[in-house]
């Protein structure tokens, strides 16, 4: 029988540190994002990053969406991932928050690649059109399983669709659980038209290749 090894934020940032480390830029982002307080839990943590720059590299990415943006941290790091022709469709209601992501990118390099639209998130996806090989959703956890069913038909066979905080902290296994999450799981496991993998990197990461 196989063994997990338990990550501790020694262990993480062990493990940044000898994969993709955080850049001056991503740095600064973060520590900016952390003097929020408590809205800081939003953040997408460091390992998510590289991984998500490299997902993005791994598929031929050219066009991607987000859904739930914050201060830009994962936006950043999609963005890195994608040719100096690609475009990230970032979706968020937030102007104060995703104002701060604004100046990372254009520090980075970045920002023509991405087109941010503020307004609400449900009503944005909706109006979605064209083919995307990737998306990440970090968003409303209510509605994940409206996000999954509006984006899905969006995405490229072998295409990739990633939703962040699906293990709730690890409560998704109690009785009193999320249910948001706890439904969301159930619905994609499901779903033949799928392959779907979790991941106990962060607070969970479900990737979701379409078929």
């Amino acid at each position: 029988m196989g063994h997990q090894v338990p990550v501790t934020e020694e262990l993480h940032d062990y493990m940044v540190a000898h994969g993709m480390p955080l850049d001056e830029i991503a740095t600064e982002l973060r520590a900016e994002t952390e003097k929020l307080g408590s809205p800081a839990g939003m953040l997408t943590t460091a390992d998510q990053a590289g991984l998500l720059t490299t997902l993005t590299r791994l598929i031929g990415a050219r066009r991607a969406v987000e859904i739930g943006t914050f201060t830009g941290f994962s936006a950043l790091a999609i963005s890195r991932g994608l040719p100096d022709d690609g475009e990230l469709i970032c979706l968020d209601v937030s102007d104060e928050w995703t104002s701060i992501g604004r100046r990372y990118w254009e520090r980075a390099g970045v920002a023509d690649k991405i087109d941010l639209r503020i307004g609400d998130a449900h009503d944005s996806a909706a109006k979605l059109d064209g083919e995307f090989d990737l998306a990440f959703v970090d968003a409303d956890k209510d509605w994940y399983i409206k996000y999954f069913e509006t984006v899905l038909p969006l995405i490229r066979p072998n295409g990739l669709m990633l939703f962040d905080n699906t293990l709730a902290g690890g409560r998704v296994i109690d009785a009193d659980g999320p249910a948001d999450r706890k439904e969301f799981n159930a619905h994609v496991a499901q779903d033949d038209r799928v392959d779907v993998i979790m991941l106990g990197i962060g607070d969970g990461l479900t990737l979701v290749r379409k078929k």
